[in-house]
């Protein structure tokens, strides 16, 4: 429901070292754990925090990803710390592939580390023509990844800004602590999506207040466009946050796709509703 997830046994080190090939990964780069219901996230988890069930049964199945100690038992997945990032995601077709196997699915973006992550199935297929096996379960009504809470402390972080907003989160848990600054790549993370840059298509993108006066010379053409108000532009999306983040990447994909070599985008109002949004552009636009 979220973006296309290229899934492997979590636990098995030779599956979990496809995904890391596949997608040409960094090591110090974490995963995140599938699982079919609550009772299995618990099974994964040394400590499993009240907060986290009283996320887990307002929120899951659904985009939210939580943070918590790994189970003594159980290796690392990607990440050398003691900590294990779990959802329970809200797709007919995953739950189905999850409870057909009885594991717990290792699932990153199922596409070539920082390029745009896949909305559909065919945009996994054009990024990753050596995977064996696509399940098509249409294309990703979110289209955005999944909110990453971290309670592993006294008060809940997030990690990563996602498809469900801090709003909603708040009137569960109270205080979020938001990050203060920026992970180095190669330094240590509890959540995958914290890369400088990420999610990122093949040409250059550069964010502006006003699109339109924006000064083009020097800039690489042919020249894509990409806003939330009306107007002469290539692609325009909803000023609603959910719907814009919902064909985000799918707008990413079509202007790669069209060829443009740089790729103007309106920056978003700086609201807690759009920081998903401009968490992703963010991370698109870095060089």
């Amino acid at each position: 429901e979220t973006v296309y997830g290229l899934g492997a046994h979590a636990f098995s080190e030779k599956a979990v070292g496809e995904i890391y090939r596949l997608k040409q990964r960094p090591s110090w780069n974490p995963l995140i754990v599938h699982v079919a219901d609550v009772a299995a996230a618990r099974d994964l988890a040394e400590t499993w925090p009240e907060q986290a069930d009283e996320l887990a049964a307002r929120f899951w199945p659904g985009p939210l990803t939580l943070v918590v100690r790994r189970a003594r038992h159980l290796p690392g997945i990607g990440a050398a710390n003691d900590t294990v990032a779990i959802r329970v995601p809200a797709h007919d077709v995953a739950l189905r592939l999850l409870e057909a196997s009885g594991l717990p699915l290792a699932a990153p973006s199922a596409n070539r580390t920082e390029s745009i992550s896949p909305t559909t199935a065919e945009h996994v297929v054009r990024s990753l023509p050596d995977v064996p096996l696509v399940l098509d379960g249409g294309a990703s009504s979110w289209g955005i990844e999944s909110t990453v809470l971290d309670l592993t402390g006294a008060v809940p972080r997030l990690l990563r800004p996602g498809a469900l907003g801090l709003r909603e989160l708040r009137d569960v848990t109270g205080a979020i602590t938001l990050p203060e600054s920026e992970t180095e790549d190669g330094a240590a993370r509890n959540s995958p999506g914290m890369s400088r840059r990420h999610y990122a298509p093949r040409a250059r993108v550069i964010l502006r207040k006003d699109v339109q006066d924006t000064d083009r010379s020097g800039l690489a053409e042919p020249i894509g466009v990409l806003a939330y108000e009306d107007g002469p532009f290539a692609e325009v999306l909803s000023s609603d946050p959910a719907e814009y983040a919902a064909d985000l990447y799918a707008a990413l994909h079509r202007l790669d796709d069209a060829g443009v070599a740089t790729i103007l985008v309106q920056e978003p109002p700086q609201t807690e509703e759009w920081l998903a949004v401009r968490d992703r552009l963010t991370r698109a636009a870095a060089q």
